[in-house]
């Protein structure tokens, strides 16, 4: 599926990062989406998982104007420390999901995030949407001029993101995407924390499946 590229040129970068995903006593091998969306001179990095190594070759000499994580799962923070190290950026995590990152990281998220804070990359603005049920802290990133959507572990190409682990609750995350994210533009391109993406469109029929199943 393409992903637009701005008039000013900001482009949106995939990396697949491999590790483990680990929680409440349990440890699963897992593929996770880094995005990196930016033009030739800066970029925000969208999950720093696993592969410092391998984001950065895609960050490659530009400036890092933030370091965006969609939630505290150490999936997707595992490798945020070197990142930070390697760019002197900034690393933002919504203060709900504070403890899930203290259960795995040494030191505190640089920054905060909250619904409506903006991340400015080129021409191109990324909007917070605080999106709990995940991870209480959970949230997206929508970027009008590009015509997609960040949306971590909260919504997938079938479905809502897992909720049958601690901190998290199926009820919650459906209102989530109900609220925040179904009621984007059905264009609207869903690039995920795992998998391939989906769009808005696509998913929002099926709404009332997902809540009929349980999960």
């Amino acid at each position: 599926m393409p992903v637009p590229t701005s008039a000013g040129g900001v482009r949106v970068e995939r990396v697949v990062t491999s590790g483990l995903f680990e929680l409440d006593g349990g440890s699963w091998e897992v593929d996770n989406n880094v995005w990196v969306v930016g033009d030739d001179s800066e970029c925000v990095v969208v999950d720093a998982a696993h592969d410092a190594k391998a984001v950065l070759a895609t960050v490659g000499g530009r400036r890092v104007a933030a370091l965006v994580c969609t939630h505290g799962h150490n999936d997707h923070v595992s490798a945020v420390d070197e990142v930070v190290a390697a760019t002197g950026a900034t690393a933002y995590l919504h203060p709900d999901d504070r403890v899930l990152w203290d259960q795995t990281q040494a030191r505190p998220p640089g920054g905060e995030m909250a619904e409506g804070q903006l991340f400015r990359v080129g021409d191109v603005e990324l909007t917070v949407l605080h999106t709990p049920g995940h991870a209480p802290g959970a949230c997206c990133l929508h970027a009008p001029a590009l015509g997609v959507l960040f949306s971590g572990d909260t919504l997938f190409r079938g479905g809502p993101g897992a909720t049958g682990r601690s901190y998290s609750d199926f009820p919650t995350i459906v209102e989530s995407i109900r609220r925040k994210l179904l009621t984007l533009p059905p264009e609207t391109v869903v690039l995920t924390g795992h998998g391939e993406p989906t769009t808005i469109g696509d998913e929002a029929p099926h709404l009332q499946e997902w809540i009929d199943r349980g999960h």
